[in-house]
């Protein structure tokens, strides 16, 4: 069984800059794609940034795209979300989810792992 845990999240103003922290435990973690999803009051749960087993390989939904930067450390079971230029509208809750798939950019059925969730928060 794979444990996730978010951190990194909290108050920001637009504009602003935060870096979210994954750890995983159990597991193989270097075998697993790791994605951050976020989910903002009455919309769906969307993928906004995924990273494949290696590292090589990144995926950005267009909104966070140039903004955001996901990497991943496999000595230390560890995925971070670099989110800059914050908007009011990346206001959500933010979750860590681990794929058994090397690489996917699937929706969250492909993903089977979740962490509890990290708020986020931009204000004007």
């Amino acid at each position: 069984q794979v444990q996730l845990v978010e951190s990194g999240g909290g108050l920001v103003q637009a504009g602003g800059s935060l870096r979210l922290s994954c750890a995983a435990s159990g597991g193989t973690f270097r075998s697993y794609a790791m994605g951050w999803f976020r989910q903002a009051p009455g919309k769906e749960r969307e993928l906004i940034a995924a990273v494949s087993a290696s590292g090589g390989t990144t995926y950005y939904t267009d909104s966070v795209k140039g903004r955001s930067t996901i990497s991943r450390d496999n000595a230390k079971n560890m995925v971070h979300l670099q989110m800059n230029s914050l908007k009011p509208e990346d206001t959500a809750v933010y979750y860590c989810a681990a794929s058994l798939f090397y690489m996917t950019y699937g929706p969250g059925a492909d993903y089977h792992y979740w962490g509890q969730g990290t708020q986020v928060t931009v204000s004007e």
